[in-house]
């Protein structure tokens, strides 16, 4: 298996004997995509998956640009629509919510989105362009609260990366990447996120080099296996 970020590639070119079966998914998928892809190697001989996790948002914008992807996962459906008639078939197979992350113990004590507007509490969102930004946004006009963020990343592992490296107080991230993120953060919710739901797709590329294994990944992910491993990771099923 290969992990990259973004655009940095990984040595393996794929020749050989070897088929590599080349899968975008979004960054909050990192943790449950990584042991899926595990899974699938073990069960297919042959074949290396290689994983490129990132914001959603630049995933696809690689992908208009020609990059090569056999599967995309992205934490929304607006950002896979992006890709028209290029995403195959695209399906539900999770869902997530947002949360406030803060550093362990609460130390500026959040107790909900409304103290995020307090000037003495830094805080980071995703940028609007990113399925956890557009959630965000849309807590924001559902309440009537508007943040000043100190800085808006381009995915949610940027975000969490901000909060636990001490250079903001509070992010904005998914339930998932609180549940993932280990001892070092403390979880604040709020009644508003529940009504703001990320759906997160998956598609087969039209054009995949491996169109049979991206089908045979796909059929993982959406079937017991995949369900298991999301479920794990604090990702709720489709509605």
């Amino acid at each position: 298996m290969c992990v990259v970020a973004g655009s940095v590639a990984c040595s393996n070119d794929g020749t050989g004997s070897h088929t590599v079966l080349d899968v975008y998914a979004a960054a909050s998928l990192e943790q449950a995509f990584t042991e899926i892809a595990d899974l699938y190697e073990r069960a297919h001989d042959g074949v290396d998956v290689r994983l490129n996790f990132a914001g959603s948002s630049a995933l696809v914008t690689q992908i208009e640009q020609g990059a090569d992807a056999d599967v995309i996962a992205t934490a929304d459906e607006s950002t896979m629509q992006r890709l028209g008639d290029t995403a195959v078939d695209p399906t539900i197979f999770a869902t997530n919510t947002l949360v406030i992350v803060t550093a362990s113990g609460n130390p500026t004590n959040i107790d909900g989105f409304e103290s995020l507007t307090n000037p003495d509490i830094s805080t980071v969102v995703c940028a609007v362009e990113v399925p956890c930004g557009a959630a965000t946004a849309q807590v924001e006009r559902d309440t009537g609260i508007e943040l000043s963020p100190v800085s808006e990343e381009t995915s949610v592992s940027a975000v969490l990366a901000k909060v636990t490296s001490g250079q903001a107080d509070a992010g904005l991230v998914y339930v998932t990447d609180a549940k993932n993120a280990g001892n070092g953060i403390s979880a604040v919710g709020d009644p508003a996120f529940a009504t703001v739901v990320n759906s997160y797709p998956i598609a087969t590329l039209r054009d995949a080099a491996h169109a049979e294994d991206a089908q045979m990944f796909v059929s993982m992910v959406l079937g017991q296996t995949g369900g298991e491993v999301l479920g794990a990771a604090g990702f709720n099923p489709p509605a």
